[in-house]
């Protein structure tokens, strides 16, 4: 990654959104998005929008989106990175110290990295003459968690542990629904959800969900009785 000095006006060129990169993160709040919106009627937009050699924005996707709807005028940064990934990579690490993302947030992050991480680990491999090997964090056997190359390069990506990635990865491919709302709403921590799934996984299909709600309100419950008695 390298800035190279090169600024344009909103007025000269017309940045491109990208899902991909506008989807990264977690969706501001009612209440920040409504904060920055008072800021940028109030100031200007005085922080660069960060865009690639190509425009495409890589940082700044909501004081863009908002300045458009508000006709407010902007500068670019560009930015030169090595491929879309390294911009994902980057911009994730910039945003981590500004947002409050727990460890299931920072998971599913590093899981939309996945598929990019995986395709330069196959071809890094294929330059070297070696066979790729996908890696086998998807297997039906929760309490077995082997080393996985793609998954170190995936917790490394967004500073979790291994481990923890692991159980993110498991949770995200065999955990019921009710376990991943909560793990959403901040009701659960990523332990208890992978410990809930690995509960209910050995049931009847059709039985996972309301036995998996039962555990999930039965943490709550937990919680709320920690809670009053401290």
């Amino acid at each position: 990654m390298k800035n190279t000095g090169i600024i344009y006006s909103s007025t000269e060129r017309t940045p491109i959104m990208l899902p991909e990169l506008a989807g990264l993160l977690p969706p501001l709040s009612e209440e920040q998005l409504g904060a920055l919106e008072t800021d940028l009627l109030k100031n200007g937009c005085y922080t660069s929008i960060i865009v690639n050699e190509d425009l495409v924005v890589i940082d700044g996707h909501n004081r863009k989106s908002l300045c458009d709807k508000h006709g407010l005028p902007y500068q670019m940064l560009v930015f030169a990175f090595d491929d879309l990934l390294e911009a994902k990579q980057w911009a994730l690490d910039t945003q981590k110290g500004r947002r409050n993302l727990d460890k299931w947030e920072l998971g599913k992050i590093a899981l939309k990295l996945k598929p990019e991480i995986e395709a330069k680990a196959k071809a890094n491999m294929s330059a070297g003459g070696q066979a790729y090997h996908p890696s086998e964090e998807g297997s039906a056997t929760l309490p077995n968690l082997p080393p996985v190359d793609t998954r170190k390069e995936l917790a490394d990506s967004v500073g979790l542990g291994e481990r923890t990635m692991g159980k993110v990865m498991q949770i995200d491919e065999h955990a019921p629904a009710a376990v991943k709302e909560a793990l959403d709403k901040k009701e659960l921590s990523v332990n208890q959800g992978y410990q809930i799934t690995r509960q209910v996984q050995d049931l009847p299909e059709d039985e996972q969900g309301q036995a998996a709600l039962d555990l999930v309100e039965l943490e709550k419950a937990k919680k709320e009785i920690r809670e009053k008695d401290a």
